[in-house]
């Protein structure tokens, strides 16, 4: 029996309270934020803090929960790590990726400590469908990708939050907080990318730092092209679309649903997600597959998780598409 920790009682945390009472090897054995007045969201019996040092030296938990603004993910990972427990973090790995390099060079030099990102997206019952096919290669190469995200954030979605609108405790907007799932995909399925050229905006007059609106283009390394478009500015969330043309097939996700689209528009349906009901439908249901998969690399002593190296590439691409958005030429993908 494992003994979890969360840290951080915003709006995800609820999720990864409800995964871990949900699977019988794990206890949930605390819970934190410095906001006192948010005593009332630990469920019953389990107790509070408003130190998660305090927290973990107190309650010893095997690993902590990172749900917190995007600006404390690393710092508070590495601070929890090298108390000798193991982290789960909420996406995003990182501000930018050179606050990424240093999060994933810590993770090389404590081998010991599993450090996991909840880039749940990739244990979708589409997507784990349509990574088979690609990898199988009975369809030839991927030579096309599309990634769109048409959702609708509200001016007070900011103002009661306003870390979220701010480069220094943000990073960014619509990319790295609504569409990092969407552009991590986009290389998990489509392979690696070279650079990218790209149109950065902000079309909602909230006053916020940070972009609402992106346009564009990837340039994979195979020679595929890729497209990729978010927005906050839609008048409702709606569905996150995928689209990947390999030589002699296209596959789409829509609607949480994966699709082969036959040469005459039809389509065949393949693989369905599970569903996350409620107002933050858009969350997906795969958290729970990412977090019991965790710990189970933690049981059985293996690497088989998703690891903070593995999530570098989707910030990579976040400070590439912002570059060439603020210079208007293209912009490659470097490595740190």
């Amino acid at each position: 029996m494992k003994r979890a920790a969360v840290i951080g009682l915003g709006d995800i945390s609820s999720i990864h309270m409800m995964c871990i009472q949900n699977n019988p090897e794990i206890t949930l054995a605390a819970v934190c934020d410095i906001e006192e007045n948010k005593r009332d969201q630990a469920p019953e019996g389990v107790p509070f803090y408003t130190s998660y040092q305090d927290m973990i030296s107190r309650e010893k938990p095997d690993v902590v929960h990172i749900c917190l603004p995007h600006y404390l993910h690393v710092p508070v990972s590495i601070a929890a790590a090298e108390m000798g427990v193991h982290v789960l973090c909420e996406k995003p790995v990182a501000l930018n990726q050179v606050q990424g390099q240093v999060f994933a060079d810590f993770e090389a030099a404590h081998p010991d400590i599993h450090m996991g990102i909840c880039l749940q997206n990739r244990f979708n019952e589409s997507v784990e469908a349509l990574k088979t096919v690609i990898d199988s290669g009975k369809y030839g190469r991927v030579c096309g990708a599309k990634g769109i995200v048409p959702w609708f954030r509200s001016r007070d979605y900011y103002e009661s939050k306003p870390w979220r609108g701010k480069w220094d405790t943000a990073g960014g907007g619509c990319m790295i907080n609504q569409s990092v799932h969407t552009l991590d995909l986009l290389y998990y399925l489509g392979g690696p990318v070279n650079g990218v050229k790209a149109s950065v905006s902000q079309l909602l007059d909230y006053g916020i730092e940070v972009e609402d609106t992106v346009m564009a283009n990837l340039f994979y390394e195979n020679g595929a092209h890729g497209l990729f478009m978010a927005t906050n500015a839609n008048y409702k969330n709606e569905s996150v679309q995928i689209s990947i043309q390999l030589d002699q097939a296209e596959f789409a996700i829509i609607e949480n649903v994966l699709y082969r689209i036959n040469p005459d528009g039809s389509r065949e349906r393949l693989a369905e997600d599970a569903t996350f009901f409620g107002s933050k439908f858009y969350y997906g249901a795969s958290h729970g597959k990412l977090i019991n998969k965790f710990y189970d690399s933690i049981e059985k002593d293996n690497q088989d998780y998703l690891h903070v190296k593995d999530a570098l590439m989707s910030i990579r691409l976040i400070d590439s598409i912002q570059e060439s958005g603020r210079t208007g030429m293209f912009a490659s993908l470097k490595e740190q």
